[in-house]
């Protein structure tokens, strides 16, 4: 499924298919769906389309997810993106009705949604892991904390130290670093949607 094989008559080349696709947008798919789950939770809320129709579309984005944790989701060649994925299989699960999930959404901010919550996400993990990255280098430092080694500036050797305090530095690097996700982090909590494809949209979202 395409955005825009309604215009051609024939499937492009091999060599243009593989140019224009990238399954590495495929890591966004949890996001996509979290996206999507929220926006046309809000269009049924706001009565841009029925409680009836929003909440199948809910339940057929959920089937996707569950499919999707347990490993079983597959992709198929002729899936453009991630997105058309998504909605291939919502067509498949719950049929015509799946076709409203993109009322008063851009391609654009449904993209930039989900690089947004992706980000986020990975921000979280990196924090987890520089967190327990510290405490590994704490640990050692600990045993090491006597062993004594030549600390070194502009590549000479300097003043003594020990391995325990050298550790620590790295230690307190990998905490900088949990600085700069937890700020990028805030930072990307914000949600475009309804931005539209540059203006907005016309519907009472």
């Amino acid at each position: 499924m395409t955005l825009w094989e309604g215009r051609f008559e024939s499937a492009p080349g091999s060599i243009l298919w593989d140019y224009t696709t990238d399954p590495s947008d495929r890591r966004l798919l949890l996001d996509d769906l979290d996206g999507s789950i929220a926006h046309v939770t809000m269009l049924g809320t706001t009565g841009v389309i029925s409680a009836v129709d929003s909440k199948e579309i809910v339940a057929g984005l959920e089937t996707i997810r569950a499919e999707a944790e347990q490993g079983k989701f597959v992709f198929s060649e002729s899936d453009e993106d991630v997105h058309s994925a998504v909605e291939r299989r919502l067509g498949e699960l719950i049929g015509a009705v799946a076709g409203k999930l993109h009322t008063a959404r851009s391609r654009n901010d449904q993209i930039a949604l989900d690089l947004r919550l992706y980000l986020r996400r990975s921000a979280t993990q990196r924090i987890e892991q520089l967190h327990e990255f510290a405490l590994r280098l704490c640990d050692l430092g600990e045993t090491a904390a006597a062993v004594p080694v030549p600390s070194y500036t502009h590549l000479q050797q300097a003043q003594p130290s020990t391995l325990g305090h050298h550790l620590l530095a790295y230690a307190w690097m990998a905490l900088r670093s949990v600085d700069r996700f937890t700020g990028s982090r805030s930072r990307l909590d914000v949600s475009p949607l309804g931005a539209g494809a540059s203006s907005g949209t016309s519907l009472g979202i």
